[in-house]
């Protein structure tokens, strides 16, 4: 946190990261390996389809 000059920009990382993190993180051990293979194939196209727009 100490690499932060400024408030606004370590307020916009952690929202950037908040976002990432809960996007990507579907706890590995609360599902099976099917169901958190195809939900992370989701989430990888729709990450990948928002950065080619």
């Amino acid at each position: 946190m100490l690499r932060f000059r400024r408030l606004r920009s370590l307020q916009k990382f952690a929202a950037v990261h908040a976002s990432v993190h809960n996007h990507f993180n579907h706890e590995r051990s609360l599902s099976s390996r099917h169901l958190f293979k195809l939900n992370r194939a989701t989430a990888l196209a729709e990450c990948r389809g928002l950065g080619a727009a």
